[in-house]
C-alpha cells in the first residue's frame, strides 16, 4: 500500500485506495470522495425480539454518523472559508514553505506549472472546503474539497508536488 504524506508536515493525506487523476499538468491531483456511514452496526442474531419482548429499538443509542471516506480516513481537520485575498495569502505561504522542499528538475517544474495550478483554484475558492493533516501544522498542504455540479459526493484537489510517496 502507498500513503502520500505531506512534505512539509509529514500528515498522512491520502493513499492508493483512493485513485488520483492527474490535471493541471500534473499539478493537482483530483480524487472522487464518497460519503459513508460510520458507526454502529445491526447484527441480526437470529432471535425475535417480539418472542423477546424486546420492543423495536431497546433503547439503544444507534451511534451511526455519515462522514465522507477521505476526511475520515486521514483525519483531515476542516478549516473556515477564505476569500480570494486570504486563499491568495495561504498559498503564497505554502509554495515558499515547499519550494525549497523540492529537488532539481522537479522544483523547476512546480516554480514553471504551480501558477497554473493557482489560476484553477481561484475561480473555485468560493464554492471550497478547506482542509488540513491532523497535525493542523502552520503553513502545512491544504486539502480542497468542492462539490461538482449535480454531484452528491465530494471531489477533493490536491497540490501534487507537495505529497510524498511512502509504501507500508
Amino acid at each position: 500500500m502507498l500513503v502520500y504524506q505531506d512534505l512539509v508536515s509529514g500528515d498522512e493525506l491520502l493513499s492508493d485506495s483512493f485513485p488520483y487523476k492527474e490535471i493541471e499538468n500534473g499539478m493537482i491531483w483530483e480524487v472522487e470522495g464518497k460519503w459513508v456511514v460510520k458507526g454502529a452496526v445491526d447484527v441480526d442474531i437470529g432471535a425475535n425480539p417480539s418472542a423477546e419482548g424486546g420492543g423495536e429499538d431497546e433503547g439503544v443509542d444507534d451511534q451511526a454518523v455519515k462522514v465522507v471516506d477521505i476526511v475520515d480516513t486521514f483525519r483531515l481537520q476542516e478549516q473556515p472559508s477564505m476569500d480570494k485575498k486570504v486563499f491568495l495569502s495561504c498559498i503564497k505561504k505554502y509554495i515558499k514553505k515547499l519550494t525549497p522542499l523540492l529537488q532539481g528538475e522537479q522544483q523547476e517544474a512546480f516554480k514553471n506549472k504551480i501558477e497554473g495550478a493557482v489560476k484553477y483554484l481561484l475561480p473555485k475558492v468560493k464554492d471550497l472546503q478547506f482542509f488540513v493533516g491532523e497535525s493542523m501544522a502552520d503553513d502545512s498542504a491544504m486539502v480542497f474539497a468542492y462539490y461538482k455540479e449535480g454531484a452528491t459526493d465530494p471531489t477533493f484537489l490536491y497540490i501534487a508536488p507537495g505529497l510524498k510517496e511512502v509504501k507500508c
